[in-house]
């Protein structure tokens, strides 16, 4: 009886004004099996051959499928659903489905025909390495035009949907769409069940939930191409675990914990993945500290480093009247990444930085050892901190946020102050936010109000005039708007004019300034690391002792280990940095990434580690930092190496960051 009913209730829906709704939806859902069993026969020799197992990847299958078919047509459900009776069957309700169709068509052969070379190439779904591709549109553009005949496959789309044009007319689908004027009451019977099992089912599943065996192979068969990129997209992270070189944990940790520890420092706890470490500091000094993180602050632009352009005279001169980083490396290419390196001193983790992840509040950082110090801590950017996620991380932490915010809310769940920069305080703005002249002068603004309540402050200042347009308020230097070397002339110029404000403030004295680069002006190459595109400066300005230049190898996660250091705090950390100046002779590392190559310098030594599980070292040129891969491998720096990123993205993934 229930069979019947099912069939007549089936015949009615293919029969009916949805008949061409459900019969796109059904094609999918087939095509997605048909992909699902060819790559399960392709993946053969790697596939658990279990019943139960079997029987889970292709029902739990079958709901992704269905929850991204639904999400697909959901515009064309809910159109025929509302779409006035009288007109069912006019010009505009055939233009309209013709059209819709026909795109959503495109899109869905696009994406199951490209999950081929994808599952060919790293045999799971779609992941952030399928989302790390939009970022980089013309590197893709042009592979996909150099591996296949891009004319050619846009063709065969187009047939592709040309053929289900055909069989659709040749089998009256369109002709039962067009003709059955059903009443609103009636649709809703069809429409009403659809929508709320695709809504229910798109909020409560996982792409986690596939994740049922051991069996990596088994997992990815039962999920959905199109729901993996979605998922991807939200949760922002390349799994360490699934696509890089692994050590056992064990050993991972117990390299971490040798390499980590100083000579100021003991460890807190004996468990094996416990890396809290006391340090030990005598005398010590509660200066502010302000740390101005400029945007694509490059090492070149210097005249210490052989610049001929005269582009930073203030930097050059706090240079010769600061302790000096000559030698140090950004850890990736994008302010997220400068952020990361500077609040949480951790190696870059795989895929996005994790200021742009989900759960990423109330992690061990500077932020965390600042406030144990009495420190109140400051975000100040001249843009909408909505961007990139970073108010949710920097608020995440218990900054105060200052930004030029339009409206866009922090998440509900962060408690913290946020004060917006007001239209009259603003002098100069263009698209990625106020100049750095009138950003400077917020840091005054919120250096006054804390003086005043005799409670040391710390404030993060992300600058943004050195960023393509390149424009800055007219009158400030002798070159033109819209050129890179303008802008870093007048970021220069704001520099120095906010220190020399700065100076005739009572708070000066008893101030320290940390002025370092988010990340290099260009950084090109994303599969291979060139290391001379992350060599930023970093000065450490107006500390109670004379200055100098720091001459070794200092990675970006050092540079604030290193500041506690100068001021002599005794303090518990759990970061990755170290201070350089307690750091032995020999074990300077600095760590480099790009989204999806990673990799530890050593002395003229580059081990690098990729998502294809590939570990490769090459020798590093003391002039020019060219890479030239050697064939003998250092096996315990391929153990380092693994052990820092491993170890980091564990600790991220199951909490370890989190503040105890």
């Amino acid at each position: 009886m229930f069979s019947k009913k099912l069939s007549n209730l089936t015949a009615k829906a293919f029969n009916s004004r949805f008949s061409a709704f459900f019969s796109i939806l059904s094609l999918y859902i087939l095509l997605s099996f048909l992909i699902r069993l060819v790559f399960l026969i392709w993946s053969s020799k790697d596939v658990e051959f279990n019943f139960i197992y079997i029987v889970r990847i292709f029902f739990t299958g079958f709901i992704y499928d269905f929850i991204s078919g639904s999400f697909f047509l959901f515009i064309y459900l809910f159109y025929l659903l509302v779409f006035p009776k009288k007109w069912i069957g006019s010009v505009v309700d055939k233009t309209f489905t013709y059209f819709y169709l026909a795109i959503i068509l495109f899109v869905l052969y696009f994406s199951l025909l490209a999950e081929i070379p994808f599952w060919e190439e790293f045999e799971v779904r779609f992941n952030f390495i399928a989302v790390d591709y939009l970022i980089y549109t013309y590197e893709v553009v042009e592979n996909i035009n150099q591996s296949y005949p891009l004319p050619l496959l846009i063709t065969f789309l187009v047939g592709l949907v040309g053929l289900t044009f055909f069989l659709m007319m040749k089998f009256k689908i369109f002709r039962k769409t067009f003709s059955n004027y059903i009443a609103f009451k009636k649709r809703s019977f069809f429409v009403v069940p659809v929508m709320f099992f695709a809504i229910a089912l798109g909020f409560l599943m996982k792409n986690k939930y596939a994740d049922f065996s051991n069996n990596l192979v088994d997992n990815e068969l039962g999920k959905n191409g199109a729901f993996s990129f979605v998922a991807a997209f939200r949760s922002n992270e390349l799994d360490y675990e699934t696509f890089y070189p692994k050590i056992s944990d064990k050993k991972a940790y117990s390299v971490l914990k040798q390499n980590l520890l100083q000579e100021n420092q003991t460890y807190t706890s004996a468990k094996f993945d416990d890396i809290s470490r006391l340090t030990k500091g005598n005398s010590e000094q509660k200066p502010n500290i302000i740390l101005v993180t400029i945007e694509s602050f490059s090492a070149e632009f210097l005249s210490a480093f052989g610049n001929k352009d005269h582009l930073t005279p203030n930097y050059d001169q706090l240079a010769k009247e600061s302790i000096f980083f000559t030698n140090l490396y950004a850890t990736g290419t994008r302010t997220v990444r400068g952020m990361e390196a500077l609040t949480l001193c951790v190696p870059p983790t795989p895929g996005n930085s994790i200021v742009r992840r989900p759960n990423n509040q109330d992690l061990f950082s500077v932020a965390t050892i600042l406030k144990e110090k009495n420190y109140q801590p400051y975000f100040i950017y001249g843009g909408d901190g909505y961007f990139d996620n970073m108010n949710n991380f920097f608020g995440g932490q218990g900054f105060t946020i200052v930004d030029r915010n339009r409206g866009n809310p922090l998440s509900e769940n962060i408690k913290t102050e946020r004060f917006q920069i007001k239209d009259n305080e603003v002098s100069f703005e263009n698209a990625w936010g106020i100049c750095d002249g009138d950003l400077y002068n917020q840091a005054i603004k919120y250096a006054d109000k804390e003086s005043r309540s005799n409670k040391p402050f710390f404030e993060f200042i992300m600058t943004t005039s050195n960023h393509k347009p390149y424009t800055f308020p007219k009158g400030k230097i002798d070159l033109p708007q819209g050129d890179r070397n303008g802008a870093v002339k007048y970021t220069d110029y704001a520099l120095g004019k906010f220190i020399s404000d700065a100076k005739k403030k009572p708070w000066f004295k008893n101030t320290v300034f940390v002025v370092v680069a988010d990340h290099c002006a260009s950084s090109a190459g994303k599969w291979e690391i060139n290391i001379a595109k992350h060599h930023i400066p970093a000065i450490i300005y107006n500390l109670r002792q004379k200055p100098g230049e720091i001459n070794r190898l200092t990675s970006q996660i050092d540079l604030m280990p290193s500041l506690f250091g100068y001021l002599n705090w005794t303090y518990n950390t759990s970061l990755y940095g170290k201070n350089i100046n307690k750091t032995k002779v020999g074990e300077e590392r600095a760590f480099i990434g790009n989204y999806r190559t990673l990799g530890l310098l050593r002395n003229n030594l580059f081990t690098q580690i990729d998502d294809r599980k590939r570990v490769k070292q090459f020798t590093v040129s003391p002039t020019d930092k060219s890479l030239l891969e050697v064939n003998f491998k250092n096996e315990d720096l391929v153990s380092e190496t693994i052990s820092y990123y491993q170890t980091a993205s564990e600790r991220f993934k199951n909490g370890k960051m989190k503040i105890k």
